[in-house]
Protein backbone atom coordinates (compact mmCIF):
# COMPACT_ATOMS: atom_id res chain seq x y z
CA UNK A 1 0.00 0.00 0.00
CA UNK A 2 3.03 2.40 1.04
CA UNK A 3 4.89 1.24 -1.85
CA UNK A 4 1.90 2.17 -4.01
CA UNK A 5 1.62 5.90 -2.66
CA UNK A 6 5.41 6.81 -3.26
CA UNK A 7 4.77 5.37 -6.65
CA UNK A 8 1.92 7.50 -7.86
CA UNK A 9 4.02 10.52 -5.53
CA UNK A 10 6.83 10.02 -7.83
CA UNK A 11 4.79 10.03 -11.32
CA UNK A 12 3.27 12.94 -9.97
CA UNK A 13 6.60 14.55 -9.35
CA UNK A 14 8.39 13.68 -12.82
CA UNK A 15 5.01 14.90 -14.24
CA UNK A 16 5.12 18.40 -12.64
CA UNK A 17 6.34 20.96 -15.53
CA UNK A 18 9.57 22.25 -14.95
CA UNK A 19 9.69 25.77 -13.43
CA UNK A 20 11.60 28.21 -15.93
CA UNK A 21 14.87 29.72 -15.12
CA UNK A 22 14.45 32.94 -14.11
CA UNK A 23 16.95 35.72 -16.11
CA UNK A 24 18.45 38.56 -14.03
CA UNK A 25 20.04 41.17 -16.04
CA UNK A 26 21.99 43.56 -14.64
CA UNK A 27 22.51 46.69 -17.68
CA UNK A 28 25.84 47.66 -16.36
CA UNK A 29 28.11 48.24 -13.31
CA UNK A 30 27.49 51.08 -10.33
CA UNK A 31 31.07 51.46 -10.29
CA UNK A 32 34.22 50.51 -12.47
CA UNK A 33 37.99 50.36 -12.15
CA UNK A 34 40.21 49.89 -15.16
CA UNK A 35 43.82 49.34 -14.87
CA UNK A 36 46.01 49.28 -17.98
CA UNK A 37 49.03 47.73 -18.95
CA UNK A 38 51.13 47.96 -21.48
CA UNK A 39 51.55 45.50 -24.45
CA UNK A 40 54.78 43.97 -23.43
CA UNK A 41 56.14 43.01 -27.09
CA UNK A 42 55.97 46.69 -28.32
CA UNK A 43 59.80 48.58 -27.66
CA UNK A 44 60.00 51.85 -26.15
CA UNK A 45 60.47 53.73 -29.77
CA UNK A 46 57.15 52.45 -30.96
CA UNK A 47 54.31 54.29 -30.32
CA UNK A 48 51.10 52.58 -29.59
CA UNK A 49 48.91 51.07 -32.66
CA UNK A 50 45.95 52.74 -32.28
CA UNK A 51 44.21 50.71 -34.14
CA UNK A 52 45.42 47.71 -33.13
CA UNK A 53 45.95 48.13 -28.98
CA UNK A 54 47.96 44.72 -27.89
CA UNK A 55 47.82 45.52 -24.23
CA UNK A 56 45.73 44.59 -21.82
CA UNK A 57 43.55 45.84 -19.23
CA UNK A 58 42.12 44.48 -15.24
CA UNK A 59 38.36 45.69 -15.17
CA UNK A 60 36.84 45.82 -12.09
CA UNK A 61 32.88 46.40 -11.50
CA UNK A 62 30.87 46.38 -8.98
CA UNK A 63 27.02 45.54 -9.31
CA UNK A 64 23.82 45.70 -7.36
CA UNK A 65 21.88 42.16 -7.87
CA UNK A 66 18.33 41.20 -6.96
CA UNK A 67 18.52 37.35 -6.88
CA UNK A 68 15.12 35.49 -6.86
CA UNK A 69 14.78 31.90 -5.15
CA UNK A 70 15.81 28.90 -7.26
CA UNK A 71 18.04 29.03 -10.01
CA UNK A 72 18.86 31.89 -12.16
CA UNK A 73 20.73 33.15 -15.27
CA UNK A 74 22.49 36.16 -14.02
CA UNK A 75 23.46 38.36 -17.28
CA UNK A 76 26.40 40.99 -16.89
CA UNK A 77 25.78 43.09 -19.92
CA UNK A 78 28.21 45.69 -21.02
CA UNK A 79 31.51 43.55 -20.08
CA UNK A 80 34.66 44.40 -22.54
CA UNK A 81 34.38 43.20 -26.07
CA UNK A 82 36.87 41.64 -25.34
CA UNK A 83 36.89 39.81 -22.20
CA UNK A 84 39.15 37.04 -21.51
CA UNK A 85 35.95 34.34 -20.31
CA UNK A 86 38.82 32.10 -18.07
CA UNK A 87 39.82 35.16 -16.44
CA UNK A 88 36.70 35.98 -14.51
CA UNK A 89 35.80 36.16 -11.05
CA UNK A 90 32.55 36.81 -9.74
CA UNK A 91 32.48 37.39 -5.86
CA UNK A 92 29.57 38.48 -3.49
CA UNK A 93 26.95 35.73 -4.45
CA UNK A 94 25.84 34.51 -0.94
CA UNK A 95 26.03 30.54 -2.38
CA UNK A 96 28.03 31.26 -5.04
CA UNK A 97 27.87 30.03 -8.62
CA UNK A 98 27.17 27.09 -10.80
CA UNK A 99 28.37 27.87 -14.12
CA UNK A 100 29.94 30.88 -15.98
CA UNK A 101 29.53 32.14 -19.95
CA UNK A 102 30.88 35.06 -22.23
CA UNK A 103 27.80 35.19 -24.40
CA UNK A 104 28.69 34.91 -27.73
CA UNK A 105 25.31 35.90 -29.67
CA UNK A 106 26.06 39.60 -30.16
CA UNK A 107 23.09 41.56 -32.28
CA UNK A 108 24.93 41.96 -35.66
CA UNK A 109 24.03 42.11 -39.43
CA UNK A 110 25.59 38.43 -39.49
CA UNK A 111 23.60 36.92 -36.65
CA UNK A 112 20.60 38.86 -37.00
CA UNK A 113 21.02 36.78 -40.63
CA UNK A 114 21.84 33.63 -39.63
CA UNK A 115 19.66 33.75 -36.55
CA UNK A 116 16.89 33.94 -38.88
CA UNK A 117 18.06 31.21 -41.39
CA UNK A 118 14.63 29.31 -42.59
CA UNK A 119 12.28 32.14 -41.66
CA UNK A 120 10.24 34.55 -43.67
CA UNK A 121 11.45 38.00 -44.26
CA UNK A 122 10.79 40.84 -46.54
CA UNK A 123 13.05 41.93 -49.19
CA UNK A 124 12.37 45.66 -50.05
CA UNK A 125 13.45 46.31 -53.58
CA UNK A 126 13.35 49.91 -55.33
CA UNK A 127 14.45 50.47 -58.55
CA UNK A 128 17.42 52.73 -59.62
CA UNK A 129 15.98 54.72 -62.34
CA UNK A 130 12.38 55.23 -60.89
CA UNK A 131 12.65 54.86 -57.44
CA UNK A 132 9.68 52.36 -57.23
CA UNK A 133 9.83 50.50 -54.24
CA UNK A 134 8.62 46.86 -54.23
CA UNK A 135 8.45 44.42 -51.74
CA UNK A 136 7.95 40.96 -51.40
CA UNK A 137 8.43 37.84 -49.19
CA UNK A 138 11.52 35.24 -49.07
CA UNK A 139 12.80 32.69 -47.20
CA UNK A 140 16.88 32.64 -45.89
CA UNK A 141 18.35 29.44 -46.91
CA UNK A 142 21.91 30.69 -46.26
CA UNK A 143 23.62 32.64 -43.48
CA UNK A 144 26.50 35.58 -43.66
CA UNK A 145 28.83 33.85 -44.80
CA UNK A 146 29.52 33.82 -48.70
CA UNK A 147 26.27 34.42 -51.13
CA UNK A 148 23.34 35.04 -48.83
CA UNK A 149 21.02 32.74 -50.08
CA UNK A 150 16.75 33.76 -50.67
CA UNK A 151 14.06 31.53 -51.68
CA UNK A 152 11.14 33.44 -53.77
CA UNK A 153 8.28 32.39 -55.59
CA UNK A 154 10.28 32.70 -58.39
CA UNK A 155 12.93 30.62 -57.04
CA UNK A 156 15.83 31.26 -55.46
CA UNK A 157 18.95 33.75 -55.76
CA UNK A 158 21.40 35.98 -54.03
CA UNK A 159 21.11 38.70 -52.09
CA UNK A 160 21.90 42.30 -54.05
CA UNK A 161 22.92 40.60 -57.08
CA UNK A 162 19.92 41.58 -59.13
CA UNK A 163 21.41 45.45 -59.87
CA UNK A 164 18.95 46.87 -57.44
CA UNK A 165 19.07 48.21 -54.26
CA UNK A 166 17.89 45.64 -51.83
CA UNK A 167 17.30 45.77 -48.33
CA UNK A 168 15.87 42.86 -45.72
CA UNK A 169 12.84 43.75 -43.57
CA UNK A 170 12.92 41.25 -40.51
CA UNK A 171 9.29 40.84 -38.51
CA UNK A 172 11.45 40.59 -35.24
CA UNK A 173 14.14 40.67 -33.01
CA UNK A 174 15.21 36.61 -32.87
CA UNK A 175 15.77 35.29 -29.45
CA UNK A 176 18.78 34.74 -27.68
CA UNK A 177 21.17 37.95 -28.75
CA UNK A 178 22.47 40.73 -27.34
CA UNK A 179 22.95 44.06 -28.25
CA UNK A 180 26.17 44.30 -26.31
CA UNK A 181 29.13 42.43 -24.63
CA UNK A 182 27.66 40.03 -21.91
CA UNK A 183 28.97 37.60 -19.75
CA UNK A 184 26.57 35.34 -17.72
CA UNK A 185 27.01 32.91 -14.55
CA UNK A 186 23.92 30.23 -13.47
CA UNK A 187 22.94 30.43 -9.47
CA UNK A 188 21.69 29.27 -6.84
CA UNK A 189 19.85 30.73 -3.70
CA UNK A 190 17.52 29.50 -1.06
CA UNK A 191 15.69 32.76 -0.96
CA UNK A 192 15.62 36.06 -2.60
CA UNK A 193 18.07 37.85 -1.48
CA UNK A 194 19.62 41.12 -3.03
CA UNK A 195 23.58 41.61 -3.38
CA UNK A 196 26.48 43.54 -3.86
CA UNK A 197 28.48 41.43 -6.39
CA UNK A 198 31.85 42.16 -7.43
CA UNK A 199 33.28 41.07 -10.86
CA UNK A 200 36.61 41.28 -12.37
CA UNK A 201 38.39 40.10 -15.65
CA UNK A 202 41.02 40.36 -18.10
CA UNK A 203 40.65 42.17 -21.41
CA UNK A 204 42.60 42.57 -24.30
CA UNK A 205 42.69 45.85 -26.97
CA UNK A 206 43.78 48.05 -24.60
CA UNK A 207 47.45 49.86 -24.11
CA UNK A 208 49.12 53.13 -22.71
CA UNK A 209 52.12 55.17 -23.01
CA UNK A 210 54.02 58.36 -21.64
CA UNK A 211 54.54 61.33 -23.64
CA UNK A 212 56.76 63.68 -22.85
CA UNK A 213 56.90 67.46 -24.09
CA UNK A 214 60.34 69.52 -23.10
CA UNK A 215 61.16 72.97 -23.33
CA UNK A 216 65.01 74.14 -23.48
CA UNK A 217 66.32 77.02 -21.53
CA UNK A 218 67.93 79.61 -23.58
CA UNK A 219 71.20 79.20 -22.44
CA UNK A 220 70.60 75.06 -23.68
CA UNK A 221 71.93 73.92 -19.92
CA UNK A 222 68.35 72.62 -17.84
CA UNK A 223 64.76 71.67 -19.86
CA UNK A 224 60.82 72.14 -18.01
CA UNK A 225 58.95 68.94 -18.62
CA UNK A 226 55.85 67.92 -18.55
CA UNK A 227 54.69 64.44 -19.00
CA UNK A 228 50.82 62.62 -19.99
CA UNK A 229 49.67 59.30 -19.55
CA UNK A 230 48.07 57.72 -22.95
CA UNK A 231 45.52 55.77 -22.12
CA UNK A 232 44.22 54.11 -25.52
CA UNK A 233 41.23 51.56 -26.08
CA UNK A 234 40.27 49.41 -28.99
CA UNK A 235 37.42 47.67 -27.36
CA UNK A 236 33.99 48.52 -28.03
CA UNK A 237 33.01 49.13 -24.15
CA UNK A 238 32.75 52.32 -22.21
CA UNK A 239 33.58 52.63 -19.41
CA UNK A 240 32.32 56.10 -17.86
CA UNK A 241 33.64 57.42 -14.89
CA UNK A 242 36.09 54.89 -13.99
CA UNK A 243 38.63 54.63 -11.28
CA UNK A 244 41.53 54.33 -13.62
CA UNK A 245 45.13 53.81 -13.45
CA UNK A 246 48.09 52.53 -15.12
CA UNK A 247 50.84 50.06 -14.58
CA UNK A 248 54.61 50.66 -15.67
CA UNK A 249 56.83 47.65 -16.28
CA UNK A 250 56.91 44.42 -18.19
CA UNK A 251 54.82 41.78 -16.84
CA UNK A 252 55.25 37.62 -18.12
CA UNK A 253 52.40 38.36 -20.34
CA UNK A 254 51.11 35.83 -22.38
CA UNK A 255 48.32 37.37 -24.93
CA UNK A 256 45.53 35.42 -24.91
CA UNK A 257 42.46 35.98 -27.37
CA UNK A 258 39.39 36.70 -26.59
CA UNK A 259 36.96 33.96 -26.54
CA UNK A 260 35.36 34.32 -30.49
CA UNK A 261 32.32 35.23 -30.62
CA UNK A 262 29.42 35.13 -33.65
CA UNK A 263 28.87 38.41 -35.20
CA UNK A 264 29.81 40.90 -37.63
CA UNK A 265 30.14 41.55 -41.28
CA UNK A 266 27.74 40.45 -44.10
CA UNK A 267 30.15 39.18 -47.02
CA UNK A 268 28.15 39.24 -50.74
CA UNK A 269 28.98 37.60 -53.42
CA UNK A 270 27.18 37.13 -56.35
CA UNK A 271 27.74 34.89 -59.25
CA UNK A 272 29.45 34.57 -61.88
CA UNK A 273 30.29 38.14 -62.24
CA UNK A 274 30.68 39.49 -58.41
CA UNK A 275 29.59 42.75 -58.94
CA UNK A 276 28.07 44.68 -56.36
CA UNK A 277 28.73 48.19 -57.89
CA UNK A 278 25.46 49.15 -58.57
CA UNK A 279 24.59 49.43 -55.04
CA UNK A 280 23.53 52.52 -52.99
CA UNK A 281 25.88 52.95 -50.22
CA UNK A 282 24.12 54.13 -47.86
CA UNK A 283 21.44 51.12 -48.09
CA UNK A 284 24.39 48.88 -46.88
CA UNK A 285 25.24 51.34 -44.13
CA UNK A 286 21.97 50.49 -43.10
CA UNK A 287 22.90 47.26 -42.86
CA UNK A 288 25.85 47.59 -40.55
CA UNK A 289 22.97 48.64 -37.53
CA UNK A 290 26.20 49.77 -35.58
CA UNK A 291 27.08 53.46 -35.10
CA UNK A 292 29.74 54.99 -37.10
CA UNK A 293 29.78 51.80 -39.59
CA UNK A 294 31.95 52.11 -42.66
CA UNK A 295 32.21 50.09 -45.59
CA UNK A 296 35.05 48.57 -47.26
CA UNK A 297 35.43 46.81 -50.77
CA UNK A 298 37.39 44.00 -51.04
CA UNK A 299 37.94 43.11 -54.43
CA UNK A 300 34.73 40.84 -54.80
CA UNK A 301 32.93 40.97 -51.35
CA UNK A 302 31.26 43.94 -49.49
CA UNK A 303 32.33 44.62 -45.74
CA UNK A 304 30.62 46.60 -43.08
CA UNK A 305 33.43 46.90 -40.49
CA UNK A 306 33.19 49.02 -37.24
CA UNK A 307 35.08 52.34 -37.29
CA UNK A 308 38.80 52.67 -36.43
CA UNK A 309 40.45 55.19 -34.03
CA UNK A 310 42.24 58.26 -35.79
CA UNK A 311 45.56 58.48 -35.06
CA UNK A 312 47.11 61.61 -33.82
CA UNK A 313 50.77 63.35 -34.38
CA UNK A 314 52.87 64.07 -31.61
CA UNK A 315 53.11 67.72 -31.74
CA UNK A 316 49.41 67.32 -30.67
CA UNK A 317 50.30 65.97 -27.20
CA UNK A 318 51.59 69.50 -26.49
CA UNK A 319 47.84 70.53 -26.45
CA UNK A 320 46.33 70.01 -22.98
CA UNK A 321 43.71 68.08 -22.76
CA UNK A 322 42.96 67.90 -18.81
CA UNK A 323 44.59 69.06 -15.76
CA UNK A 324 44.01 66.23 -14.09
CA UNK A 325 47.43 65.03 -12.42
CA UNK A 326 47.91 61.13 -11.87
CA UNK A 327 50.13 60.22 -8.66
CA UNK A 328 52.89 57.64 -8.77
CA UNK A 329 53.01 54.53 -6.10
CA UNK A 330 55.15 51.68 -5.52
CA UNK A 331 53.65 48.22 -6.76
CA UNK A 332 56.81 45.90 -5.93
CA UNK A 333 58.82 45.65 -8.80
CA UNK A 334 55.94 47.80 -10.81
CA UNK A 335 54.99 51.36 -11.00
CA UNK A 336 51.17 52.47 -10.60
CA UNK A 337 50.16 55.54 -11.96
CA UNK A 338 46.41 56.61 -10.29
CA UNK A 339 44.24 59.33 -11.81
CA UNK A 340 43.00 60.96 -8.94
CA UNK A 341 39.33 61.26 -9.96
CA UNK A 342 37.49 59.21 -11.94
CA UNK A 343 37.61 59.56 -15.85
CA UNK A 344 35.63 58.05 -18.81
CA UNK A 345 37.64 55.19 -20.73
CA UNK A 346 35.74 55.72 -23.88
CA UNK A 347 35.07 52.79 -26.81
CA UNK A 348 37.81 52.99 -29.86
CA UNK A 349 39.38 56.17 -28.23
CA UNK A 350 42.46 57.89 -26.24
CA UNK A 351 42.26 59.99 -23.41
CA UNK A 352 45.33 62.11 -22.24
CA UNK A 353 46.30 62.75 -18.15
CA UNK A 354 49.42 64.64 -16.90
CA UNK A 355 51.30 62.76 -14.39
CA UNK A 356 54.26 64.95 -14.21
CA UNK A 357 56.00 68.53 -14.19
CA UNK A 358 59.49 69.40 -13.44
CA UNK A 359 61.05 72.78 -13.78
CA UNK A 360 64.51 73.53 -14.47
CA UNK A 361 66.06 69.41 -15.31
CA UNK A 362 69.79 69.94 -15.54
CA UNK A 363 70.68 68.54 -18.92
CA UNK A 364 73.58 68.50 -21.20
CA UNK A 365 73.74 67.55 -24.89
CA UNK A 366 76.30 64.57 -26.50
CA UNK A 367 76.89 63.90 -30.15
CA UNK A 368 77.70 60.33 -30.23
CA UNK A 369 79.02 57.61 -32.75
CA UNK A 370 81.10 54.10 -33.03
CA UNK A 371 84.08 53.37 -35.44
CA UNK A 372 84.79 49.76 -35.71
CA UNK A 373 87.56 48.30 -38.53
CA UNK A 374 84.84 47.59 -41.29
CA UNK A 375 84.83 51.77 -41.66
CA UNK A 376 88.35 51.00 -42.70
CA UNK A 377 89.08 48.06 -44.36
CA UNK A 378 85.43 48.00 -46.36
CA UNK A 379 83.25 50.20 -48.38
CA UNK A 380 81.71 52.45 -45.94
CA UNK A 381 79.87 55.39 -46.33
CA UNK A 382 79.32 57.36 -42.84
CA UNK A 383 76.57 58.92 -41.27
CA UNK A 384 76.47 62.00 -38.87
CA UNK A 385 76.84 61.21 -35.45
CA UNK A 386 74.08 60.96 -33.28
CA UNK A 387 72.74 63.42 -30.87
CA UNK A 388 71.95 62.62 -27.68
CA UNK A 389 70.08 64.57 -24.36
CA UNK A 390 71.28 63.37 -21.17
CA UNK A 391 70.75 63.69 -17.94
CA UNK A 392 70.39 61.62 -14.45
CA UNK A 393 67.64 60.98 -12.61
CA UNK A 394 68.25 62.49 -9.93
CA UNK A 395 66.69 64.90 -7.18
CA UNK A 396 69.99 67.02 -7.81
CA UNK A 397 69.54 67.24 -11.45
CA UNK A 398 65.83 68.19 -10.69
CA UNK A 399 64.02 64.70 -11.31
CA UNK A 400 64.02 61.83 -8.75
CA UNK A 401 61.07 59.90 -10.16
CA UNK A 402 60.73 57.04 -12.45
CA UNK A 403 60.28 57.39 -15.86
CA UNK A 404 58.02 55.02 -17.92
CA UNK A 405 58.75 54.15 -21.48
CA UNK A 406 57.37 56.31 -24.35
CA UNK A 407 58.32 59.56 -26.87
CA UNK A 408 59.65 62.81 -26.16
CA UNK A 409 59.34 65.73 -28.09
CA UNK A 410 61.96 68.97 -27.43
CA UNK A 411 61.60 72.53 -28.51
CA UNK A 412 63.06 75.81 -27.94
CA UNK A 413 61.97 79.10 -27.82
CA UNK A 414 61.45 80.46 -31.21
CA UNK A 415 61.37 84.61 -32.04
CA UNK A 416 57.44 84.34 -31.71
CA UNK A 417 56.79 80.56 -30.81
CA UNK A 418 58.17 77.47 -29.64
CA UNK A 419 59.87 75.20 -32.16
CA UNK A 420 61.05 72.06 -32.78
CA UNK A 421 64.03 70.97 -32.15
CA UNK A 422 64.21 67.25 -32.14
CA UNK A 423 62.20 63.99 -31.12
CA UNK A 424 63.27 60.93 -29.27
CA UNK A 425 62.05 58.24 -26.88
CA UNK A 426 62.71 57.82 -23.17
CA UNK A 427 63.05 53.87 -22.17
CA UNK A 428 62.13 53.03 -18.44
CA UNK A 429 64.32 55.14 -15.97
CA UNK A 430 64.70 53.80 -12.71
CA UNK A 431 65.17 56.89 -9.71
CA UNK A 432 69.11 57.20 -9.78
CA UNK A 433 69.44 55.77 -13.34
CA UNK A 434 71.30 58.34 -16.21
CA UNK A 435 69.08 59.09 -18.63
CA UNK A 436 70.27 59.35 -22.66
CA UNK A 437 67.56 60.44 -24.84
CA UNK A 438 68.52 59.79 -28.61
CA UNK A 439 67.37 62.96 -30.75
CA UNK A 440 68.57 61.39 -34.55
CA UNK A 441 71.63 62.53 -36.35
CA UNK A 442 73.12 65.88 -36.29
CA UNK A 443 74.49 66.79 -39.75
CA UNK A 444 76.55 69.87 -38.62
CA UNK A 445 78.80 67.31 -36.99
CA UNK A 446 80.94 64.97 -39.24
CA UNK A 447 83.52 62.46 -38.28
CA UNK A 448 85.91 60.08 -40.51
CA UNK A 449 88.16 57.22 -39.44
CA UNK A 450 91.30 56.20 -41.54
CA UNK A 451 94.05 54.15 -41.65
CA UNK A 452 97.59 56.16 -42.07
CA UNK A 453 99.67 53.05 -41.78
CA UNK A 454 100.52 49.04 -40.91
CA UNK A 455 103.08 47.11 -39.89
CA UNK A 456 102.68 43.38 -39.86
CA UNK A 457 99.21 42.97 -37.41
CA UNK A 458 99.34 46.49 -36.10
CA UNK A 459 97.95 50.00 -37.48
CA UNK A 460 98.35 53.37 -37.32
CA UNK A 461 94.95 55.17 -37.10
CA UNK A 462 93.53 58.82 -37.09
CA UNK A 463 90.30 59.89 -35.92
CA UNK A 464 89.23 63.52 -36.95
CA UNK A 465 85.75 65.16 -35.89
CA UNK A 466 84.55 68.06 -37.17
CA UNK A 467 81.96 70.69 -35.99
CA UNK A 468 80.52 73.56 -38.29
CA UNK A 469 78.05 74.85 -35.57
CA UNK A 470 78.52 78.12 -33.73
CA UNK A 471 79.03 76.43 -29.95
CA UNK A 472 82.06 74.27 -28.65
CA UNK A 473 80.06 70.69 -28.95
CA UNK A 474 81.13 67.35 -26.34
CA UNK A 475 81.86 64.30 -28.79
CA UNK A 476 81.90 61.07 -27.60
CA UNK A 477 83.73 58.30 -29.65
CA UNK A 478 83.32 54.69 -28.96
CA UNK A 479 86.37 53.10 -30.28
CA UNK A 480 85.50 49.31 -31.00
CA UNK A 481 89.56 48.38 -31.01
CA UNK A 482 91.40 45.85 -29.40
CA UNK A 483 94.55 46.92 -27.42
CA UNK A 484 95.07 50.64 -28.42
CA UNK A 485 97.75 53.17 -27.59
CA UNK A 486 96.37 56.68 -28.19
CA UNK A 487 97.39 60.83 -27.64
CA UNK A 488 95.18 60.98 -25.57
CA UNK A 489 93.14 59.51 -22.53
CA UNK A 490 90.60 57.21 -23.09
CA UNK A 491 87.70 56.04 -20.86
CA UNK A 492 85.72 53.04 -21.21
CA UNK A 493 81.76 52.25 -22.20
CA UNK A 494 80.25 49.15 -22.62
CA UNK A 495 83.93 47.60 -22.59
CA UNK A 496 84.88 49.55 -25.52
CA UNK A 497 87.45 52.19 -25.30
CA UNK A 498 85.92 55.73 -25.15
CA UNK A 499 87.32 59.05 -26.64
CA UNK A 500 85.69 61.94 -24.49
CA UNK A 501 86.42 65.60 -26.15
CA UNK A 502 84.95 69.09 -26.49
CA UNK A 503 85.25 70.47 -30.54
CA UNK A 504 85.34 73.94 -30.60
CA UNK A 505 83.09 75.85 -32.41
CA UNK A 506 83.48 75.57 -36.52
CA UNK A 507 87.07 74.09 -35.73
CA UNK A 508 88.18 70.23 -35.26
CA UNK A 509 89.43 66.98 -32.96
CA UNK A 510 91.54 64.42 -33.74
CA UNK A 511 92.61 61.50 -31.96
CA UNK A 512 95.24 59.18 -33.21
CA UNK A 513 95.83 55.63 -32.26
CA UNK A 514 97.18 52.74 -32.71
CA UNK A 515 95.29 49.21 -32.57
CA UNK A 516 95.01 45.75 -33.39
CA UNK A 517 93.91 44.41 -36.68
CA UNK A 518 91.67 41.81 -36.15
CA UNK A 519 92.48 38.57 -37.28
CA UNK A 520 89.08 38.33 -39.87
CA UNK A 521 90.42 41.63 -41.44
CA UNK A 522 94.72 41.28 -41.42
CA UNK A 523 94.25 39.92 -45.57
CA UNK A 524 92.10 43.04 -46.39
CA UNK A 525 94.35 46.07 -48.61
CA UNK A 526 93.51 49.14 -47.16
CA UNK A 527 92.63 52.45 -49.29
CA UNK A 528 93.89 54.78 -46.90
CA UNK A 529 96.16 58.14 -47.80
CA UNK A 530 99.16 56.75 -46.26
CA UNK A 531 100.90 59.83 -43.77
CA UNK A 532 101.82 60.55 -40.66
CA UNK A 533 98.60 61.94 -37.97
CA UNK A 534 97.65 65.59 -38.04
CA UNK A 535 96.86 65.92 -34.09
Amino acid sequence: MIGRRLGVLLCAILAWPAAAQTIVTSAGPDRVAVTLYRDPGRPAAQAVDLDWPEGFALVTETRRITLPAGEAEIRFEGVAGGIVPQSAIVTGFPQGIVERNRDAMLLSPATLLDRSLGQRVTIRRTSVATGAVRESEAVIRSGADGAVVLQTREGSEALRCTGLSETLVYGGLPGGLSARPTLSVRTRSSQPVTATVTLAYLASGFDWQANYIAQLSPDGSSIDLLAWLTLASGDETSFVNADTQAVAGRLNWENVEPQEREGGPIRLQCWPAATTSDIPLEQLQRMAMGRGAQLRDREESIVVTGSRIPARGMLDMAVPITSVTASQENLGDLKLYRIPEPVTVAANSQKQVAFMTRQRIRVRFVYRDYFAPHQVFQSYDPAPPERLLITRNREAEGLGVPLPAGGLVLFARGPDRPVMIGQGTVSDYAVGQDVEVPLGQSPGVRSALRMLSRREDVGQFELVVTNDRAQPITFEGIVQFDNISANARLGRRNGWPLWQVTVPANGRAVLCFRAAIPENFRSYRTAGAGGTCSR
